[in-house]
């Protein structure tokens, strides 16, 4: 009976597996499309990124059901029940990120009627490593790769500098000409945005090494980086 229940598991964990996988796919296309909405002006990718929210909200409440009718039914323990909870935590942590695209392209939307306003091009370098992030955590879920985990982790410092360049670029910007302050607040809040999709990364991360070593490392690494100052 108990090995019947454990193919049964086994089985059931592969297919939540399958649907995260299928989730990120749908989330990071939206993050592509809100920041080319934003950069290239695109009106129409908006839209789609915002049309999207609603199934990817409907799949998350389906693997947040599914996970919980699991913990219920098998009751599983050590790295199994470690697994289980970091992925409804990751299954969180992709329906902020759809969130946060959703948002990015609503800043794009009220760019719009600023067409000569010019989005930095550090923005570009930002979103490049906040997706390469967003990959290389889930990519450490689904392997369970600590050492990937951490790597995505000390990137986030990336993010962070480069999110401290683009305000200030912002802030000139302001000051040289008054017309440009509304359009660089939207950009501002999308930077933000874009920054709060790389911590969400980081969140993974972090839910990685718990699942593989049963290790707390969140903020933990910020305690370290404030010792080193």
């Amino acid at each position: 009976m108990e090995s019947r229940m454990s193919k049964h598991l086994h089985r059931a964990v592969q297919d939540l597996r399958t649907d995260l996988v299928e989730q990120f796919g749908v989330v990071e296309q939206m993050i592509n499309m809100s920041v080319r909405a934003l950069v290239e002006r695109r009106p129409d990718m908006a839209v789609q990124v915002i049309e999207t929210d609603d199934k990817v909200d409907a799949k998350d409440i389906r693997i947040e059901e599914e996970c919980l009718k699991l913990l219920a039914l098998y009751q599983p323990v050590a790295i199994d029940l470690r697994w289980m909870v970091s992925a409804i935590k990751l299954n969180g942590d992709l329906e902020r990120m759809a969130d946060l695209a959703c948002n990015i392209a609503e800043r794009s939307k009220s760019l719009d009627l600023f067409p000569l306003f010019k989005v930095p091009d550090d923005i570009n370098q930002m979103v490049t490593i906040t997706l390469e992030m967003v990959r290389s955590a889930l990519d450490s879920f689904i392997e369970q790769d600590a050492n990937l985990a951490r790597e995505v982790i000390a990137r986030d410092d990336e993010v962070d500098r480069l999110n401290v360049e683009l305000i200030e670029e912002l802030q000139s910007m302001m000051k040289t000409d008054t017309d440009w302050i509304e359009p660089a607040v939207h950009c501002f809040s999308a930077t933000r945005h874009i920054e709060r999709i790389a911590d969400m990364a980081t969140n993974v991360a972090e839910e990685t090494i718990y699942m593989v070593s049963g290790d707390i490392v969140r903020h933990k690494h910020h305690l370290e980086e404030g010792k080193a100052h």
